[in-house]
């Protein structure tokens, strides 16, 4: 066994606190990865205070890591010791459903195996990022491009991925208008991904605070949704819409801003459900969809994506120690608009 130094939450109201988890021996497939960099991701947050169900404390959070290969099974073939490499949101799925056969992991029928809160195929919780180390099968490794950095690479492998593939799937590019509701860790990679595919870009935000930096990042237009003049004014013009925010809004004025068969695709996961009225859909033959994260193969398409762009998330490197003060200010929306964990300090 693999001992590593980590950071744990016991309970939903409870501090991080140092802590020491054991790493499984390599299997004949596994890569040992020493972690450099972890996001923290909102989805950390939702988890580790309950608010996505029942949780077997103590919890590790954290699935956007960076790291550099430290070891490697007998039987590896995709990876060697000083690899720039990188783990999402899951570690394992069963890899024989038609969805995994179709690089869709993240849709396995048998359910995939989350890399915090699941349980591995040994019938072990998993534990995430917060850590030093993890160990896992080379099948669900990505290669971090060279020229993007491992501390700006931690946020792609959940925030960039889970923006890159609706944007990919829905065909965002030339002659296209997107829309991107929400101006923080996801949104501002979606904002930069949609642009670098050749979209109109638009941002949605609640007020105009961040305008400037979306128009940085690639926005050609910047509105207030508290303004109610502009839903009158922005009234059937997306082909689609990216909402990132995980909390409840009026599904039915978004609705009104999407054109003839335009469809807004939920990234966000608010802890209570959402309501509408489907008559905001019929009347346009508009789609309500949800997207997760990509599959293996797409996210490593988004890594060398976002390489080519030079696109890269606008972070700010925390120490272990400020994980409780970060989950505060991501809650209030006080963070441009990454945290990432500087794993040496574990």
């Amino acid at each position: 066994m693999i001992t590593a130094k980590a950071r744990a939450v016991d309970g939903p109201d409870k501090p991080f606190r140092a802590a020491e988890i054991q790493r499984r021996d390599l299997d004949s497939h596994d890569v040992l990865i020493e972690i450099k960099y972890a996001g923290i991701c909102h989805s950390d947050i939702h988890t580790a205070h309950g608010e996505w169900g029942p949780v077997n404390y103590p919890l590790v959070p954290g699935h956007e890591i960076a790291g550099i290969v430290t070891d490697v099974g007998p039987e590896v073939t995709k990876y060697k010791v000083g690899d720039r490499v990188g783990v999402g949101c899951m570690v394992d799925s069963c890899g024989e459903c038609e969805n995994c056969r179709k690089g869709e992991e993240q849709y396995c029928l048998k359910g995939n195996v989350p890399t915090y809160a699941g349980v591995d195929k040994y019938g072990e919780p998993t534990q995430g990022g917060y850590s030093t180390h993890i160990v896992i099968t080379e099948n669900f490794v990505v290669r971090i491009p060279d020229n993007i950095a491992l501390d700006a690479a931690a946020p792609l492998l959940c925030a960039g991925i889970t923006t890159y593939s609706p944007l990919n799937h829905w065909g965002a590019g030339p002659g296209k208008k997107v829309a991107v509701v929400g101006m923080g860790g996801l949104g501002h990679m979606a904002v930069q991904i949609a642009h670098a595919m050749g979209a109109e870009v638009t941002v949605l935000s609640q007020s105009l605070k961040k305008k400037e930096d979306g128009l940085q990042l690639g926005a050609d237009h910047y509105f207030a949704t508290s303004n109610p003049e502009t839903f009158e004014k922005l009234a059937g013009s997306f082909d689609l819409i990216i909402n990132t925010v995980s909390a409840k809004i009026d599904m039915d004025a978004y609705f009104s801003l999407l054109t003839l068969d335009g469809t807004l695709v939920n990234v966000g996961a608010p802890g209570e459900p959402l309501s509408l009225n489907v008559m905001s859909l019929i009347g346009h033959r508009r789609s309500f969809a949800g997207s997760m994260i990509g599959g293996i193969q797409e996210t490593q398409e988004m890594l060398d994506f976002c390489a080519k762009h030079n696109i890269s998330p606008r972070i700010e490197v925390i120490s272990a120690d400020q994980i409780d003060e970060a989950y505060e200010r991501v809650l209030a929306s006080d963070v441009k608009y990454r945290f990432v964990i500087d794993a040496s300090t574990m």
